[in-house]
């Protein structure tokens, strides 16, 4: 299985990497994770992986800035690639950004990204641990994670208007948070997995299994 983590500047893409080889090696899958920023690569990928940090718009443009780069994601997702986005890559999935700009998304998930509305007496960004709210069953990335486990978030800003059946997990900062989406085989975590220890490890494996 090759498995590409897309480099276009933005994100943790060291720790990406580790977490999916080490996620693959735990469960036994046979996988090559190799992260590149050539399209020819994502191109033939059986997996794409998408991190991100930082503000919508720079990771946009980031993408965009690379000759090739941001069809070749498209075209192998909308051909049936499985993809998952982290942090901002998740959000890129969305109609649009709203920070600093407005900055179109890939539209695969309905909704905008918008900063996070909090009570005075929460910071941010939403920074460290928090519990993980979901159906149990409800998807295949779900699976071995129960209610209440915990994931790593680092963000201000978060998906709003998002449809019901898209979201796959929210968490609680002064109100409900998107925390995970999926439609198709497309899915996306707001939180970190690579920073999320055996959680994220869990949900990276799922990845590695799903057919969507």
């Amino acid at each position: 299985m090759r498995v590409v983590v897309v480099d276009y500047g933005s994100g943790n893409l060291a720790s990406a990497s580790r977490a999916l080889q080490l996620a693959a090696e735990r469960s036994g899958i046979a996988a090559r994770v190799r992260v590149t920023a050539d399209p020819v690569e994502v191109a033939e990928a059986d997996r794409i992986v998408l991190p991100g940090q930082g503000a919508f718009a720079d990771c946009a443009a980031g993408l965009a800035a690379i000759p090739g780069l941001r069809a070749a994601v498209l075209d192998s997702v909308e051909a049936g690639r499985p993809f998952l986005g982290i942090c901002v890559g998740m959000q890129l999935m969305a109609a649009r950004g709203l920070e600093h700009k407005v900055t179109e998304g890939f539209g695969w998930i309905t909704g905008e990204i918008a900063a996070l509305e909090v009570p005075d007496t929460l910071r941010l960004p939403q920074m460290g641990w928090n519990e993980l709210a979901f159906t149990p069953g409800a998807h295949p990335l779900l699976d071995g994670l129960v209610p209440g486990d915990h994931a790593y978030f680092v963000h201000s800003y978060a998906l709003r208007g998002g449809e019901a059946s898209q979201i796959l997990a929210t968490t609680e900062y002064g109100g409900p948070v998107v925390a995970m989406v999926a439609r198709g085989n497309r899915a996306g975590t707001q939180f970190h997995v690579e920073k999320s220890q055996d959680v994220g490890l869990r949900i990276l494996a799922n990845f590695l299994r799903w057919t969507p």
